[in-house]
C-alpha cells in the first residue's frame, strides 16, 4: 500500500479556522482571541486521528509580494486585509506547531500553492500519495494518479478526497484544464481577470468543446457571432496573462528530502504544556492520547528496559492501533513464545 504525504494549505486553514468562530469567537483567561489556533489545532489533530500520515508539511503564503504581483500589480488587489485579531495570533500559531514538530515551510516570493505543487510533483509517485489539504479550487490542477485533493470535513461531515475522475465529475472539465477555465471566467478571489459575460457555465462549455484556451483561438471561426465571441477575442492578451496568474509553479527547486517531511509525533508533556499556556484543555487530552498510544513502540526501539510498557492486545480495535503503529516504524520485531 502507498504512503501517504499530507501538504497543508496552512494560509486558507487558518481563515478557515478564524471565521468558522467568527460570531462566537474563542477568548482566554487573558482576554485573547484564540479562535483561528484552536481551529486550526483542531483540523489537524483530527486529520492525523483520521488518516495517520507518514509525512505531513504545513505550507505558508508570506506577506511579501510575489512574482505574480511583477506581471500583475493588481493581484489580489480586492482582498481585504488580515483581521487584527487574526494576524495577532499567526506568529504564536507557527511556534506552536514547531513546538509540536510539525514541518513548517514559506518561501518569500512564493505562494503556499507553488511550494504545495512542487513538494506534490517531487514527491508523488507509485509508492507515494500526495493528499493537498485545501479547499481552493485552483489546487485541483495538481491532481493525478497519485496526487489528490483533499477537502476537510465539517462538523460530522467526512473528508472529501477527489482524484482525477471525481473533478471531473465536479467541476465539470479535466485537472489539466483547471487553468484554462479559471483564465476564462477570472477567479475574483485573487483578483484576476475573467472573459466577460464568460461565467461557470459557459467557460465549461467551452473547454468540452474545443478542449483548451489555445484551440478555442484557433477555432473562433466555429463560434457564432456574438458578444461571447467578440469578448473573447478583445481578450485574448488578458486571458494570456490570466493563465500566467493562474498556474501553479510546481518547479520550485527545494534543497528536501521526503524523509525531513516525515510526521514525527509529538512529545506528550510538551504538547500538555503547550495546549494548557493556550487554554485548550480538551486538545491537550486529545494529543496526550495519541502521543502515548503512538510512541509506546517507538521507546521499545531504543533498548532502554526501564522506558518499556507493555499493552495487552486483545481486542479487534487494539489490532488496528498496533497495525498503524508498526506501519510508522522503519523496523520491528516478532517475539515468538513457544513451548513445544
Amino acid at each position: 500500500m502507498p504512503k501517504k504525504l499530507f501538504l497543508i494549505d496552512g494560509s486558507a486553514l487558518y481563515y478557515r479556522s478564524y471565521f468558522a468562530f467568527i460570531r462566537n469567537p474563542l477568548i482566554n483567561s487573558k482576554g485573547e482571541n484564540t479562535s483561528a489556533t484552536f481551529g486550526f489545532l483542531s483540523s489537524l489533530i483530527k486529520l492525523i486521528e483520521e488518516e495517520h500520515p507518514d509525512y505531513l508539511a504545513v505550507i505558508f503564503d508570506t506577506k511579501e509580494p510575489t512574482f505574480r504581483h511583477e506581471i500583475y500589480p493588481e493581484y489580489k488587489a480586492t482582498r481585504e486585509k488580515m483581521p487584527e485579531e487574526m494576524a495577532e495570533q499567526y506568529p504564536r500559531l507557527v511556534d506552536t506547531l514547531k513546538r509540536l514538530n510539525f514541518v513548517v515551510m514559506d518561501r518569500e516570493g512564493y505562494e503556499a500553492d507553488d511550494i504545495i505543487g512542487s513538494l506534490a510533483k517531487k514527491f508523488a509517485s507509485p509508492g507515494l500519495n500526495v493528499y493537498i489539504v485545501s479547499g481552493d479550487k485552483d489546487m485541483a490542477q495538481l491532481v493525478n494518479n497519485h496526487v489528490f485533493l483533499y477537502y476537510p470535513g465539517r462538523g460530522n461531515k467526512p473528508a472529501e478526497i477527489l482524484d482525477a475522475a471525481a473533478v471531473k465529475e465536479k467541476m465539470g472539465i479535466e485537472p489539466g484544464q483547471i487553468v484554462d477555465w479559471l483564465a476564462l471566467m477570472g477567479d475574483s478571489s485573487d483578483n484576476i481577470p475573467g472573459v466577460p459575460k464568460v461565467g461557470n457555465i459557459t467557460a465549461v462549455k467551452l473547454l468540452k468543446e474545443f478542449g483548451s484556451i489555445d484551440k478555442l483561438y484557433e477555432s473562433l471561426d466555429r463560434l457564432k457571432e456574438g458578444s461571447i465571441k467578440s469578448n473573447l477575442i478583445a481578450c485574448q492578451d488578458q486571458t494570456g496573462l490570466a493563465k500566467q496568474l493562474a498556474t501553479i509553479h510546481a518547479d520550485m527547486d527545494f534543497d528536501v528530502k521526503l524523509d525531513d517531511l516525515k510526521f514525527r509525533i509529538w512529545n506528550a508533556d510538551e504538547a500538555e504544556k503547550v495546549m494548557n499556556e493556550l487554554e485548550f484543555r480538551r486538545l491537550a487530552d486529545r494529543m496526550k492520547a495519541i502521543a502515548r498510544g503512538d510512541g509506546a513502540l517507538e521507546e521499545l526501539s531504543h533498548h532502554d528496559e526501564s522506558a518499556v510498557r507493555y499493552e495487552l492486545v486483545d481486542t479487534l480495535d487494539s489490532v488496528k492501533k498496533l497495525a498503524r503503529q508498526l506501519e510508522r516504524q522503519k523496523a520491528f520485531v516478532f517475539d515468538l513464545e513457544t513451548d513445544s
